[in-house]
């Protein structure tokens, strides 16, 4: 996905074809897990945005929160990563890796000697939600993904980026934006705030904005670094939680409702 914008350009790329973890917010989640991406065809989704786009590596950043768990393909995510910061000369800090929580892999890439940024998405506050939410949690539950955090070596001036989608009646509520700044308390954090995108497959819908910045405006206060992240590519399905391919969705899922 090519996300334009006035200072920088980023690209978000895919480590896998489907999605075994299956957060219930998240389309792509509801398809087929089919395989793992190689390295090649990991940093080939790079090097073909860029030359469409002619994008210089100095003016981009990478996220690797596209279709797929990228630590449950750990060891062709690193090589790509590889590729990307010895090869073409992208600055680790430039590269972002998200997970849903698979806490042996975070473990294991706090010891690597090249570091991507790393993102959580949390997207609750209790396990109760977030068991419903990321089934991934039964394993590893909040407080062990967030010890993990608390031990995962950070450089000077980088911090964890925490994503929390917004979902209308399941975590927005002034409780769960307390309960988010006690727990991420003492940690070098920022946190993205996501409103659902909507999509028929998901039977969820996305707070008003009035909720959403009252939402934000108790993290604000607690003195957090908070950005709401604004729909991008919603239009063709292309935004967070929407990488399913109309067509593929067609063929591995039943139709939506009406």
């Amino acid at each position: 996905v090519f996300i334009p914008e006035e200072r920088r350009d980023t690209f978000c790329i895919s480590t896998q074809v489907g999605c075994a973890v299956g957060c219930l917010f998240c389309v792509t989640g509801k398809l087929q897990m089919k395989h793992n991406l190689t390295p090649g065809e990991i940093v080939g989704q790079v090097l073909l945005l860029r030359a469409d786009r002619g994008t210089v590596s100095k003016s981009l950043n990478i996220v690797i929160m596209g279709m797929g768990e990228p630590l449950h393909n750990y060891e062709n995510v690193m090589k790509s990563i590889r590729l990307m910061t010895e090869g073409m000369s992208i600055s680790p800090r430039r590269i972002t890796l998200s997970t849903s929580g698979v806490v042996p892999g975070i473990k294991k890439l706090a010891e690597e000697p090249v570091l991507p940024n790393l993102a959580i998405s949390l997207n609750a506050t209790t396990d109760a939600v977030r068991d419903k939410l990321i089934p991934i949690n039964r394993k590893w539950n909040i407080a062990a993904l967030l010890d993990a955090c608390r031990s995962f070596p950070l450089e000077r001036r980088r911090r964890i980026t925490f994503e929390y989608v917004l979902i209308d009646g399941v975590n927005d509520s002034p409780e769960d934006a307390q309960r988010l700044a006690k727990l991420l308390n003492g940690l070098r954090k920022k946190i993205n705030l996501i409103p659902l995108n909507a999509d028929p497959w998901v039977p969820l819908k996305s707070p008003s904005q009035e909720r959403i910045l009252a939402f934000e405006k108790i993290l604000l206060d607690h003195r957090m670094t908070v950005i709401i992240r604004r729909p991008r590519g919603d239009d063709v399905s292309a935004a967070c939680g929407m990488l399913a391919g109309r067509e593929q969705a067609h063929a591995d899922l039943v139709s939506p409702p009406k």
